[in-house]
């Protein structure tokens, strides 16, 4: 049985617009011995979350010797800041079990909320009385696999709308919220995949970011698959998209999140 651990031990940060969603929370797919686990947050346009994306991908990684906790985070109606606020949280949260390393993985707009924990973080707050408030939520590594990353250009105009709601039009906040216009040489490293036919989400993004990325330094892996729609998970009818789940398992053991 997956244990269903709650990130907080009460009601969470930013709940006035979601009481409904107080508990955010993650499943644990524990590999015993594991080195490294891996955060995976679903897609589904901050308006659902795709089953398909979420404990399938942590069986994969469960394949490779690598724990992995999905992310039940909170979706529209709520708070702009309250998805950001569940995927750290979950960073320091695996972390204080024990693990070496923890990366972050997420699909479309799963995905865009992998990029924002990569590129908002802090180190931890020493005087917290919460002792995972204590550690860092910067992730070791992100995998953002078709990923919204902009909500400038080339966008999905679905998850910007339920992200940020009536702030849509917030310049400030829908820059703050597309991972290419904060990349720094500090953002960690990455693994990102796309098909060049994905008519939903541009392969624009992934290019996007790519290109942030090197801009700044910053190692990553990107594979670009010729064809394929948006949100195939892994993509089991399509063998060769299917490659990308293999290919990031040789990443992530070469990183050493596994013996």
């Amino acid at each position: 049985m997956n244990r269903k651990i709650f990130l907080w031990p009460g009601e969470a940060p930013y709940t006035a617009e979601s009481p409904e969603q107080a508990q955010p929370s993650v499943t644990e797919f524990r590999v015993p011995g594991s080195r490294g686990a891996v955060v995976v947050c679903p897609g589904g346009g901050y308006e659902m979350k795709a089953d398909h994306e979420g404990a399938p991908i942590a069986e994969m990684l469960n394949q490779a010797g690598i724990s992995a906790y999905v992310l039940d985070y909170r979706v529209a109606p709520c708070n702009e800041n309250a998805p950001l606020s569940d995927a750290s949280r979950a960073i320091r949260l695996v972390r204080s079990l024990g693990y070496e390393k923890v990366a972050i993985l997420g699909f479309s707009a799963g995905g865009n909320l992998c990029c924002s924990a990569a590129t908002h973080y802090d180190r931890g707050n020493a005087d917290s009385d919460d002792p995972i408030q204590r550690l860092s939520s910067r992730p070791d590594a992100f995998i953002p696999c078709y990923a919204v990353v902009s909500l400038f250009i080339f966008t999905h105009g679905g998850t910007r709308q339920h992200l940020l709601g009536s702030h849509a039009g917030d310049m400030e906040k829908v820059r703050y919220f597309s991972a290419e216009q904060n990349v720094t040489p500090d953002t960690p490293m990455a693994f990102l995949w796309h098909t060049s036919e994905d008519q939903a989400v541009p392969v624009e993004n992934s290019l996007m970011l790519g290109a942030a990325l090197a801009k700044n330094g910053v190692p990553f892996e990107m594979h670009i698959f010729p064809h394929g729609q948006h949100g195939l998970g892994l993509a089991p009818e399509m063998p060769d998209v299917a490659q990308w789940a293999g290919l990031c398992q040789r990443w992530l053991r070469g990183l050493g999140y596994a013996e």
